[in-house]
């Protein structure tokens, strides 16, 4: 009975469905995205957060990246549960984006980001290839 109780007990005192056990079922930012004629708009929903202190939303090499914390506490008499962690998903901008019209709102637990698109900048260019002649060399004998 106790060789069976030490087997069993751990695992009865663990949620194996939390994120700690199987980090890929963590919850994920759940997006949306809308291209229209002239503005890129990405929706993330995101309840029961504090916008000014738990996201963080940065742009570089045409990716913006969204960053949100959530620490939530519950206690209850006799008991107390918290859940934590920070999560992050990225996001391209479409060719054209002006980067300096990203704009960020939140309201009613939705982030919702946007930013004017226009015509895309050409991001390569050509690059000529010069051909040089090989002089024969002569044999003096």
């Amino acid at each position: 009975m106790l060789a069976t109780r030490l087997r069993t007990a751990p695992l009865m005192s663990f949620d194996l469905n939390g994120p700690s056990w199987f980090p890929f079922t963590e919850p994920a930012i759940r997006i949306e995205d809308d291209l229209d004629e002239d503005r890129y708009t990405v929706r993330a929903e995101l309840p029961g957060i504090d916008p000014a202190k738990d996201v963080d939303i940065t742009y570089a090499d045409g990716v913006l990246r969204l960053t949100v914390t959530r620490a939530e506490a519950q206690r209850d008499k006799g008991h107390s549960e918290f859940r934590y962690g920070t999560f992050h998903r990225t996001v391209p901008l479409p060719p054209g984006a002006k980067d300096d019209t990203l704009s960020a709102v939140y309201k009613d637990g939705i982030l919702e980001v946007t930013v004017a698109v226009g015509e895309p900048h050409p991001t390569g260019r050509h690059i000529p290839v010069t051909v040089e002649t090989v002089k024969p060399v002569r044999k003096t004998g």
